[in-house]
């Protein structure tokens, strides 16, 4: 696995991110590419010779590429040597795919696209009607140190970054500051440093003003 290893989104992007924190759980090296899909203009051809759909993150090591998170933190979990990132126990590893599925279909669309992006734009946070609903299964699901297993996990890699641009917004960190189980688990999860080495800018502005 001596090949470089290139990845490609913007470091704002949930996504990217989640690519990030895995990266740098397994120890891997990498380039990261900047590529901003809502900047002014069309996505860069030759980005679309990656990714047709012109969306974000994709990976390339050497002739191999490939986009969907998914598929991006499958492989780089199970090409790479360092701890695995999927519990070996069937109930955990089918409880972790739960809560990216959860991640992926409630948390980014409600919490991030629905209460932290309008938001920066003091638009109603329609995305808080269905908080308390969201957060109250995921504390629910969630472990007694991590979201699945004994180790950490995608599924934790997946919740983190979406709950931290959450919780920027002040009436969605008081919906959280409710839910001490979720709160502790945030806490732990913050101070990783895979998670620190992929902070947003949002994340390094808001602790800096601080």
């Amino acid at each position: 696995m001596s090949a470089p290893l290139e990845l490609y989104g913007a470091d704002y992007s949930v996504y990217v991110r989640i690519c990030r924190i895995v990266l740098a759980e397994k120890a891997v090296e990498y380039t990261l590419h900047p590529i901003d899909i809502f900047a002014d203009g069309d996505v860069p051809s030759e980005y679309l010779s990656l990714n047709p759909f012109g969306r974000i993150p994709s990976l390339r090591h050497d002739s191999f590429a490939l986009y969907e998170t998914d598929a991006i933190t499958s492989y780089v979990d199970e090409a790479f040597d360092g701890p695995a990132l999927m519990p070996t126990d069937a109930k955990a590893r089918a409880r972790a795919r739960q809560i990216m599925r959860l991640a992926d279909t409630e948390i980014y669309k409600h919490l991030v696209w629905g209460v932290y992006v309008p938001a920066q734009d003091d638009k109603p946070l329609t995305g808080l009607q269905r908080a308390d609903l969201i957060l109250g299964e995921l504390h629910r699901l969630c472990g007694k140190k991590l979201m699945a297993g004994d180790a950490f996990s995608l599924a934790d890699v997946y919740v983190y970054p979406m709950l931290r641009y959450f919780s920027l917004v002040p009436e969605a960190a008081a919906r959280l500051a409710e839910l001490p189980k979720l709160m502790r688990w945030m806490e732990e999860t913050a101070v990783r440093q895979s998670v620190i080495a992929s902070q947003f800018p949002a994340e390094r502005n808001n602790s800096a003003s601080k």
